[in-house]
Protein backbone atom coordinates (compact mmCIF):
# COMPACT_ATOMS: atom_id res chain seq x y z
CA UNK A 1 0.00 0.00 0.00
CA UNK A 2 1.22 3.46 -0.86
CA UNK A 3 2.56 5.33 2.17
CA UNK A 4 0.64 8.55 1.39
CA UNK A 5 -2.58 6.59 0.81
CA UNK A 6 -2.03 4.81 4.12
CA UNK A 7 -1.40 8.13 5.88
CA UNK A 8 -4.53 9.64 4.34
CA UNK A 9 -6.57 6.66 5.52
CA UNK A 10 -5.14 6.89 9.04
CA UNK A 11 -5.80 10.60 9.22
CA UNK A 12 -9.39 10.09 8.03
CA UNK A 13 -9.96 7.49 10.72
CA UNK A 14 -8.61 9.90 13.33
CA UNK A 15 -11.05 12.57 12.15
CA UNK A 16 -13.91 10.07 12.49
CA UNK A 17 -12.74 9.12 15.98
CA UNK A 18 -12.57 12.79 16.99
CA UNK A 19 -16.06 13.45 15.65
CA UNK A 20 -17.48 10.40 17.43
CA UNK A 21 -15.93 11.53 20.72
CA UNK A 22 -17.34 15.04 20.32
CA UNK A 23 -20.70 13.50 19.39
CA UNK A 24 -20.71 11.37 22.54
CA UNK A 25 -20.10 14.46 24.67
CA UNK A 26 -22.87 16.19 22.72
CA UNK A 27 -25.17 13.29 23.58
CA UNK A 28 -24.24 13.63 27.24
CA UNK A 29 -25.06 17.34 27.09
CA UNK A 30 -28.42 16.55 25.49
CA UNK A 31 -29.20 14.11 28.31
CA UNK A 32 -28.14 16.73 30.85
CA UNK A 33 -29.97 19.74 29.46
CA UNK A 34 -32.75 18.07 27.45
CA UNK A 35 -33.63 15.24 29.81
CA UNK A 36 -32.49 16.69 33.15
CA UNK A 37 -29.98 13.93 33.88
CA UNK A 38 -27.41 15.57 36.14
CA UNK A 39 -23.76 14.53 35.67
CA UNK A 40 -21.85 12.98 38.56
CA UNK A 41 -18.07 13.23 39.13
CA UNK A 42 -17.38 10.11 37.07
CA UNK A 43 -19.59 11.43 34.24
CA UNK A 44 -17.59 14.65 34.14
CA UNK A 45 -14.29 12.74 34.17
CA UNK A 46 -15.54 10.63 31.26
CA UNK A 47 -16.40 13.83 29.37
CA UNK A 48 -12.83 15.03 29.89
CA UNK A 49 -11.46 11.73 28.56
CA UNK A 50 -13.67 11.84 25.47
CA UNK A 51 -12.66 15.45 24.78
CA UNK A 52 -8.98 14.62 25.31
CA UNK A 53 -9.28 11.74 22.86
CA UNK A 54 -10.98 14.06 20.36
CA UNK A 55 -8.19 16.63 20.73
CA UNK A 56 -5.48 13.99 20.26
CA UNK A 57 -7.36 12.52 17.29
CA UNK A 58 -7.74 15.90 15.55
CA UNK A 59 -4.07 16.72 16.24
CA UNK A 60 -3.11 13.31 14.80
CA UNK A 61 -5.25 13.98 11.73
CA UNK A 62 -3.40 17.26 11.22
CA UNK A 63 0.02 15.61 11.62
CA UNK A 64 2.30 15.27 8.63
CA UNK A 65 4.43 12.29 9.68
CA UNK A 66 3.97 8.81 11.07
CA UNK A 67 5.98 9.47 14.21
CA UNK A 68 3.65 12.20 15.43
CA UNK A 69 0.57 10.18 14.42
CA UNK A 70 1.91 7.24 16.44
CA UNK A 71 2.64 9.44 19.45
CA UNK A 72 -0.85 10.93 19.39
CA UNK A 73 -2.41 7.50 18.91
CA UNK A 74 -0.48 6.30 21.96
CA UNK A 75 -1.97 9.22 23.92
CA UNK A 76 -5.43 8.24 22.64
CA UNK A 77 -4.85 4.65 23.79
CA UNK A 78 -3.74 5.80 27.25
CA UNK A 79 -6.73 8.13 27.56
CA UNK A 80 -9.13 5.43 26.34
CA UNK A 81 -7.67 2.97 28.88
CA UNK A 82 -8.27 5.52 31.64
CA UNK A 83 -11.80 5.99 30.30
CA UNK A 84 -12.36 2.22 30.32
CA UNK A 85 -11.32 2.10 33.97
CA UNK A 86 -13.50 5.09 34.91
CA UNK A 87 -16.61 3.92 33.08
CA UNK A 88 -16.19 0.31 34.31
CA UNK A 89 -16.03 1.68 37.86
CA UNK A 90 -19.16 3.73 37.17
CA UNK A 91 -20.99 0.64 35.84
CA UNK A 92 -19.93 -1.27 38.95
CA UNK A 93 -21.26 1.49 41.21
CA UNK A 94 -24.60 1.56 39.42
CA UNK A 95 -24.89 -2.23 39.48
CA UNK A 96 -24.22 -2.29 43.24
CA UNK A 97 -26.69 0.13 44.86
CA UNK A 98 -25.53 1.68 48.10
CA UNK A 99 -21.92 1.73 46.95
CA UNK A 100 -20.83 5.35 46.61
CA UNK A 101 -18.41 6.79 44.09
CA UNK A 102 -16.93 9.01 46.75
CA UNK A 103 -19.04 12.02 45.82
CA UNK A 104 -17.63 14.07 48.66
CA UNK A 105 -14.04 13.17 47.75
CA UNK A 106 -14.29 13.53 43.95
CA UNK A 107 -16.61 16.52 43.65
CA UNK A 108 -14.20 19.21 44.93
CA UNK A 109 -11.41 17.85 42.72
CA UNK A 110 -13.56 17.74 39.58
CA UNK A 111 -15.17 21.11 40.34
CA UNK A 112 -11.78 22.76 40.90
CA UNK A 113 -10.47 21.95 37.39
CA UNK A 114 -10.26 25.01 35.11
CA UNK A 115 -12.98 23.91 32.64
CA UNK A 116 -15.45 23.76 35.56
CA UNK A 117 -14.83 27.48 36.01
CA UNK A 118 -14.93 28.29 32.28
CA UNK A 119 -18.09 26.29 31.52
CA UNK A 120 -19.70 25.39 34.83
CA UNK A 121 -22.94 24.16 33.28
CA UNK A 122 -20.96 21.54 31.33
CA UNK A 123 -18.17 20.57 33.74
CA UNK A 124 -19.58 21.09 37.26
CA UNK A 125 -20.80 18.09 39.23
CA UNK A 126 -24.56 18.14 39.80
CA UNK A 127 -25.46 14.50 40.47
CA UNK A 128 -24.52 11.29 42.24
CA UNK A 129 -22.71 8.36 40.62
CA UNK A 130 -25.21 5.86 41.97
CA UNK A 131 -28.17 7.60 40.32
CA UNK A 132 -29.39 5.27 37.59
CA UNK A 133 -31.08 6.98 34.67
CA UNK A 134 -33.24 5.08 32.18
CA UNK A 135 -31.12 2.77 30.02
CA UNK A 136 -30.78 3.38 26.31
CA UNK A 137 -31.45 0.19 24.33
CA UNK A 138 -31.11 -1.73 27.59
CA UNK A 139 -27.65 -0.36 28.44
CA UNK A 140 -26.96 2.06 31.29
CA UNK A 141 -25.29 5.35 30.37
CA UNK A 142 -21.87 4.48 31.82
CA UNK A 143 -22.15 1.21 29.89
CA UNK A 144 -22.38 3.21 26.67
CA UNK A 145 -19.33 5.20 27.73
CA UNK A 146 -17.50 1.92 28.38
CA UNK A 147 -18.45 0.69 24.91
CA UNK A 148 -17.23 4.00 23.43
CA UNK A 149 -13.87 3.83 25.18
CA UNK A 150 -13.35 0.19 24.18
CA UNK A 151 -14.39 1.00 20.60
CA UNK A 152 -11.69 3.69 20.53
CA UNK A 153 -9.02 1.70 22.37
CA UNK A 154 -9.05 -1.49 20.28
CA UNK A 155 -8.56 0.02 16.79
CA UNK A 156 -5.98 2.54 18.02
CA UNK A 157 -3.92 -0.18 19.68
CA UNK A 158 -4.25 -2.26 16.50
CA UNK A 159 -3.07 0.72 14.45
CA UNK A 160 -0.08 1.20 16.75
CA UNK A 161 0.74 -2.50 16.41
CA UNK A 162 0.53 -2.15 12.58
CA UNK A 163 2.83 0.88 12.64
CA UNK A 164 5.35 -0.97 14.78
CA UNK A 165 5.26 -4.00 12.47
CA UNK A 166 5.73 -1.73 9.45
CA UNK A 167 8.76 -0.11 11.14
CA UNK A 168 10.29 -3.54 11.82
CA UNK A 169 9.86 -4.57 8.18
CA UNK A 170 11.54 -1.36 7.02
CA UNK A 171 14.40 -1.84 9.52
CA UNK A 172 14.96 -5.43 8.36
CA UNK A 173 15.09 -4.40 4.70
Amino acid sequence: MNNSLSMRRERSLLVVLGLVCVGLVGGALYLQFGKGEDPCPLCIIQRYFFLLMAGFAFAGAASKNWRSVAALEALIAITAAAGIFTSARHVYIQMNPGFSCGFDALQPIVDSLPPAHWLPSVFKVAGLCETVYPPILGILLPGWALIGFIAAFVPVVFSLWRLRARRRVRAAA
